[in-house]
């Protein structure tokens, strides 16, 4: 509802009444908060953001599950409200690789619960499209629940029926913290007293962030959308133009909105060959385009309304739309239009802009609450396709502290704003990389595929010898990681029976040398950088007690010991997975994984620590070696005076030692499944311990060893990685995790898995290996039996230690039993696969514990 008096106090703010933040308000008042205050600098409800610019088409399949679940959410929201055209949507290929491509779309879709995926001739494309060139396509891929949503109806609709207090015309001027805490939002009507605020201004993401001194990585960019005038291949749709905004206050050019709430008549369509979008607007088309060059926006002059254009509105440039400059296109917009769709060859057009929008550096949204301002939530980098979605999920996340839609949790770890590195929010880094993600959005991306700028930026002490052994670097976080090493090329020839090749879309980005790294490893002994992993250091009176509320198991260990351990959230959801080990009474390292562990696990565990515990996330102070395989004992002992025997130093303990000169607090564990020890040294000695091992061990034939062996390694023994197989979609039962579980102590989460372990455990993940195929299985692929979507693929490998192909899924739990024949649905290929009991490999742990 909207009110005239701005209020000097009120719960919860949002700022930013587009898409992203009515929905924010909806679902928050939806769950019973009450108190909420959206505020814009635009009139309401056009207000003058992307949201009432754009043209509202939702294509939901994506690679990515938490993408199409917001999406299928959004769809049947805006239907329910009767804001939805469910028109459906195609997209077409006019190469063989983007035919593959549509497979995977099918494949997608089937794996996340898209209703009826199709592939379709060219003749079934013109069917529901007759404007399309048939003899342009291979053919096509649908989705029926997809279309259209009228953005300012779904708007004027959320206004109607939120109980939150919407006020237009108001400008945030400052955003007041104390503390670390949200105090206030300042405008140029007043100061509202707030508890919590959210930002949900997406192109003016990074302005506002601003105001509390946070750099939020917001990169807004210009693409086209041109409609045509009437066509007389239309004529059977109706029109309203001119009757569309009929008393709405509507800033800068009107056109834009009458043509905007025109709705579809036809499928919404995709040409993402030539970087294509298109749908009818009554009698007329809409054209839509990212073929052209990256055209970006400073983010500090994104400006506002003005009485001749929308402030997120730029002016045509015709010279994008008539000639080619995309860096991966040959054709220009018109041209490839021109060939499409012949009818719109000669159409004048009705309406023209250059609109904005916005990505971050990886190109998905930044969700959740900031590190550095208690109460200061972003909702950015979010479109109309996903906005519904994702304000349910943020507003559980805020009012009950499990990010979820009805169908269950979700994972945040892909869209959680505390998931950037430090250097994300440097303005050129994300702009650049915002330009790049928009140049990639129709684009076929590889596996793995690898950024060819900003490199080098974060490396560990090792960098120069791993660039001598020639590796293969993986950027993740900004951090360099090899994922192979040329210098390892010899071992392909002595382990050649054991390396099967990889053929198709499975082999690209990948080397043999990563197997012959994984059975050399088994074999004898090598060395794998881990300084990307995080050590946090938990000191102070009361650590004990600190860790064992947020730790699932019993961390009240011996001064010496290690414990496994997850985080978990109020549901039951798994944060992380760590590993506890206590130096002394009041010092504890906690250890976790690289890429965004430290900016939200770290960050996680300094906002629940008490005033006396010191939480310190020693992201990159430390130099890190994991030394493993049979020999690994072997060496150490010949760098150390400490006793390294099994007996002297078992499994599962820590020491502090020295290995030659460099003082290392050495863990007795191994995520690869080989005896061995992760070595913890501070970074300015790293150069030293690297050449320690690498210099003693050479007679031992030791190895570097890259990422790829260590996925391969640790899936043979069933080792969870977080944001892969395990996360906040998931509980401990339903992971395979128990172990980590002490329902004897108190922790955060402990009712939730109460209350799961007594109705019944549904899904539990279970290991697969095909049955006669030594092919990969890459992830979001279907895991069907009798023809039914029953799970996806997590992750998938080769095993060479057991000389089969591996997937991970989560399954019903009536499915779960070893023995159970399903079939992986994989680049348009069924593979017959077999449910089996885990560890794959050493299932006796012999190696583990010699």
């Amino acid at each position: 509802m909207s009110t005239t008096d701005l209020p000097a106090r009120s719960a919860t703010v949002i700022i930013g009444a587009g898409a992203v933040g009515c929905s924010v308000a909806y679902h928050l008042t939806e769950l019973g908060s009450d108190d909420v205050t959206v505020i814009d600098q635009g009139p309401l409800p056009v207000t003058g953001g992307s949201s009432v610019h754009a043209p509202g088409i939702m294509f939901q399949t994506s690679p990515s599950k938490i993408q199409a679940k917001a999406a299928y959410y959004t769809s049947r929201l805006f239907s329910d409200a009767g804001v939805y055209d469910e028109v459906g949507g195609i997209e077409v290929a006019r190469s063989e690789e983007r035919m593959d491509f549509l497979r995977r779309r099918v494949e997608w879709a089937t794996s996340y619960g898209l209703p009826n995926p199709q592939l379709l001739s060219p003749k079934e494309v013109t069917e529901y499209l007759p404007l399309v060139n048939e003899d342009e396509i291979l053919g096509g891929y649908y989705s029926p629940t997809d279309g259209r949503v009228d953005g300012i109806a779904a708007l004027r609709w959320y206004i109607e029926n939120t109980q939150a207090d919407f006020f237009g015309d108001t400008v945030v001027t400052d955003l007041e913290t104390t503390g670390g805490d949200i105090q206030a939002v300042i405008t140029n009507k007043g100061r509202i007293e707030c508890d919590r605020c959210v930002i949900a201004t997406n192109n003016w993401g990074y302005q506002t962030g601003q105001f509390a001194g946070i750099d939020l990585p917001i990169a807004p960019v210009e693409h086209q959308y041109i409609v045509t005038e009437p066509m007389d291949e239309l004529t059977d749709a109706e029109t309203t133009i001119g009757d569309n905004t009929t008393g709405l206050e509507v800033p800068g050019n009107r056109d834009i909105q009458e043509y905007m709430s025109e709705d579809p008549h036809r499928p919404v369509g995709r040409d993402q060959d030539y970087s294509l979008y298109f749908r009818t607007h009554g009698d007329a088309l809409g054209m839509g385009s990212y073929n052209h060059e990256s055209l970006s926006v400073d983010p500090e002059t994104m400006g506002k309304n003005s009485e001749s254009r929308q402030a997120s509105v730029r002016d045509f440039s015709r010279k994008h739309w008539e000639r080619p400059t995309h860096p991966n296109r040959d054709k220009s917009a018109k041209q490839a239009f021109d060939e499409l769709l012949p009818a719109t060859r000669d159409k004048e057009y009705a309406v023209t802009e250059n609109g904005i929008f916005v990505f971050t550096p990886d190109g998905m949204p930044a969700v959740g609450e900031t590190a550095a301002v208690d109460g200061l939530w972003t909702a950015l980098a979010i479109w109309w396709t996903h906005s519904g979605g994702y304000g349910r999920i943020l507003a559980e996340w805020m009012e009950n502290g499990v990010p979820r839609l009805p169908s269950g949790p979700v994972d945040t770890g892909g869209i959680h704003v505390r998931r950037f590195a430090p250097h994300t929010g440097e303005k050129d880094y994300f702009v650049d990389r915002g330009a790049k993600r928009y140049e990639q959005v129709y684009s076929i991306v590889e596996p793995r595929w690898q950024p060819d700028n900003h490199r080098g930026l974060r490396t560990s002490p090792f960098y120069h010898q791993q660039k001598e052994l020639g590796a293969e670097f993986y950027q993740a976080g900004g951090w360099e990681t090899p994922q192979w090493y040329e210098y390892n090329a010899d071992l392909v020839e002595r382990y050649q029976d054991q390396i099967p090749v990889q053929n198709g879309w499975q082999s690209v980005n990948r080397s043999p040398i990563e197997g012959a790294e994984h059975l050399h490893t088994r074999d004898k002994v090598s060395m794998f950088d881990m300084t990307t992993f995080s050590s946090i250091m938990v000191e102070g009176e009361g650590s004990s007690e600190f860790l064992q509320r947020v730790c699932s198991n019993d961390v009240d260990i011996d001064i010496g010991q290690i414990r496994y351990s997850l985080l978990l959230n109020e549901g039951g959801g798994i944060l992380a997975d760590v590993t506890v080990v206590r130096l002394d009474e009041n010092q504890y390292m906690v250890t976790t994984g690289g890429g965004n562990s430290p900016g939200i696990h770290g960050n996680w565990l300094e906002d629940h620590a008490p005033s006396t515990v010191s939480v310190t996330i020693e992201e990159g102070a430390k130099s890190t070696i994991g030394l493993w395989g049979p020999d690994s004992r072997l060496l150490l002992q010949r760098c150390t005076d400490s006793d390294v025997t099994n007996n002297g130093f078992p499994y599962f303990s820590a020491k502090q030692i020295y290995v030659g000169e460099v003082p290392v607090i050495a863990l007795r564990v191994s995520y690869v499944g080989e005896l061995g020890w992760e070595l913890w040294a501070p970074s300015e000695y790293g150069q030293r311990l690297w050449k320690t091992l690498w210099e003693i061990g050479r007679d031992l034939d030791v190895r570097p060893m890259g990422g790829g062996t260590l996925e391969s390694m640790r899936l043979e023994k069933g080792f969870r990685l977080w944001g892969t197989d395990i996360d906040t979609d998931a509980n401990p039962f339903e992971a395979g995790l128990p172990f980590a579980v002490d329902m004897d102590t108190d922790f955060i989460g402990k009712e939730a898995l109460e209350e799961a372990k007594a109705e019944g455990i549904d899904a539990r993940i279970a290991p697969l290996t095909l049955d006669d195929s030594t092919d990969i299985m890459l992830s979001g692929r279907p895991v069907l039996k009798d023809g039914e979507s029953i799970g996806y693929v997590q992750a998938g490998d080769y095993g060479y230690s057991i000389d089969e192909s591996i997937v991970y899924t989560y399954v019903p739990s009536e499915y779960a039993k070893a023995g159970t024949s399903v079939r992986i649905q994989c680049e348009g290929r069924l593979y017959d696969a077999t449910v089996r009991d885990e560890p794959l490999f050493d299932p006796g742990r012999g190696k583990i514990l010699r």
